[in-house]
This record gives structure tokens, C-alpha cells and sequence, in this order.
């Protein structure tokens, strides 16, 4: 598990960009890393803590980082394209402290290898699948995308 220390430096990276925003008087950057601040200081209010591990921190980020691709999408069927721009802008900046995401074909190396490692054969044990590949995948792709591999690698 990762130490508080590690957020810690992630969130003094945001502060840092945060203040430069402003300077920049860049208002896209600087009200996604208000919001995003925000955030993060209501999830380490929630916690016993009150200090975010850089696995925590990076689980809000991409948690703020799904509601503005979720809002793109509805503000871009409702005909708001430039509230979906808006959105997407904030996404990209979110995107920036991001890990990279995996590729297709990374993701289909990991579920194999997971599938061996636990000798799953069978949808019933895609539990066990998923449990040993949330730390590999660490967030690096979307869940349902994830379950959705498994599923087929596994024949359901």
C-alpha cells in the first residue's frame, strides 16, 4: 500500500499548476484544478486520516476525470457542443495527472496472464480474475471495458 507521502507530492504538483493557472490567468486549467482540489480535500475529509495515498489521490482524479467525459457526452446528444468542448477541455487538463491508459492489446496480455495465474476456466470464477487484475490494471482502463475482456476470455 502506497504511503501518504505519495499523494502528498501529487497534490503539491496540482497546488504548483494550480498557482501558475492563475498567473497564466488560464481559466479552463484553473477552475478543473479548483474543482479537482476540492475533491480531493472532501475525500481526505472522509477519511480517518485526512491523508490521501497516491493510489487515492489518483482514484478521485479519475473519478472527476469520468464525470467530464460522462457530461461531454450527455451535453453533446442534448445539441450543447459547447458545453461538450467545455468539458472535454477539462478532461484533457484532469488527463495530464493521469496514468497512461493501457492499450487494447496490453490489457488482453494482462487478462491472459491473470486468467493463467489463477486457473480460471469458467465466467464463475471471473471473480477471481478481477481480484488479481485490479492492482495490475490500477485504474489504466475502464472497469466495464475490463469485466467485458474477462467475460469473453472466459467464454460467457
Amino acid at each position: 500500500m502506497s504511503t501518504s507521502t505519495d499523494g502528498a507530492a501529487l497534490i503539491a504538483r496540482i497546488d504548483e499548476d494550480l498557482k501558475q493557472a492563475m498567473r497564466d490567468r488560464d481559466e479552463t486549467r484553473k477552475l478543473t484544478l479548483r474543482s479537482a482540489k476540492t475533491a480531493l480535500t472532501e475525500a481526505a475529509k472522509a477519511g480517518e486520516q485526512h491523508a490521501l495515498s497516491d493510489t487515492e489521490v489518483l482514484a478521485v482524479l479519475q473519478r472527476e476525470a469520468k464525470r467530464r467525459k460522462e457530461a461531454a457526452a450527455e451535453y453533446e446528444k442534448a445539441g450543447y457542443a459547447t458545453r461538450a468542448a467545455a468539458e472535454l477541455a477539462e478532461l484533457a487538463v484532469l488527463e495530464h495527472y493521469l496514468p497512461q491508459p493501457l492499450r487494447e492489446d496490453e490489457l488482453h496480455e494482462l487478462i491472459a496472464a491473470a486468467i493463467a495465474n489463477t486457473g480460471a476456466t469458467t465466467a464463475k470464477e471471473m471473480g477471481k480474475v478481477m481480484t488479481a487484475l485490479k492492482p495490475v490494471v490500477g485504474g489504466r482502463a475502464d472497469g466495464k471495458l475490463v469485466s467485458e475482456l474477462v467475460r469473453k476470455a472466459l467464454g460467457a
